[in-house]
């Protein structure tokens, strides 16, 4: 059972690695217009990712060849699962949205699970449900950490963005385009801030700092409350990105401490 979970851990881990860190506003762009190449380097990050990180943490993986060949069955699949995403957001608009951004990440996360079930084939179907039982394991902490960070950050980041692109098309048709281009661009790179430090201080025990945060916060974007429209946005998209913050926090003091309890 630990053997899955730390390939599980791993494999998802190298997905959240490529998707969030690793591909770029233009990588994306590129993608949208059938850029091959493109396409050959995101599918060579993945796979270097998932071979690195699975080779670290499950003993003599990276020599074996079963590894590579699950490792390069699954990049094809997360480059079939990106190309359909792209040409069905192409033909149906409503495939651009929150919830096929959802569905686009259970998708990838279910293709991860049926791979690390293939890296580890020891484990008896009837002990999966023994898996959140195990899961505070000591080994298994380690890559836990990382993987909500970079999905409550990174993940949750494009998520919110998703939900609130609405209200930003409003304020962008009542501002003027400098201000539009930067209100997005600052926004995503303080909510990747902020996920961040809120997590970390539910992780130090330490709530009191998400409240200076959010002071903080409120203060540099003061002057811009004058407009309706951009007050709403900002409400509506810092709630959902403390909220997510504080579920990942809150995930990681059980998984760590064992309680989600927190002192002042």
């Amino acid at each position: 059972m630990q053997l899955l979970l730390r390939a599980l851990l791993a494999v998802y881990l190298a997905h959240l690695l490529t998707d969030f860190v690793f591909q770029t506003h233009r990588l994306v762009e590129q993608k949208r217009r059938w850029n091959s190449a493109t396409y050959l380097l995101h599918g060579l990050i993945h796979y270097l990712s998932a071979v690195i990180i699975t080779g670290f943490v499950l003993r003599g993986s990276i020599l074996s060849l079963r590894t590579h060949l699950v490792i390069a069955a699954l990049t094809l699949v997360h480059l079939l699962i990106d190309l359909a995403k792209i040409q069905l957001a192409k033909k149906y608009p409503v495939c651009d949205g929150s919830w096929a951004y959802i569905s686009d990440q259970l998708l990838h996360f279910l293709t991860v699970s049926l791979a690390a079930w293939l890296l580890s084939p020891a484990v008896p179907l009837s002990e999966v449900s023994a898996l959140i039982q195990n899961f505070r394991a000591i080994p298994n902490k380690f890559l836990a950490v990382p993987v909500i960070y970079l999905g409550v950050v990174f993940g949750g980041g494009y998520l919110i963005r998703f939900l609130v692109r609405f209200l930003a098309a409003d304020v962008k048709s009542h501002s003027l385009e400098r201000t539009s281009e930067q209100l997005q661009n600052a926004g995503l790179y303080i909510g990747w801030l902020e996920r961040f430090l809120v997590v970390t201080a539910l992780l130090l025990q330490s709530p009191a700092t998400v409240g200076l945060i959010l002071t903080a916060k409120s203060i540099a974007r003061y002057p811009e409350f004058k407009s309706e429209r951009f007050a709403e946005y900002f409400l509506i998209g810092t709630l959902l990105s403390i909220s997510m913050a504080l579920l990942g926090g809150a995930l990681l003091a059980k998984l760590i401490f064992g309680q989600v309890r927190f002192s002042g």
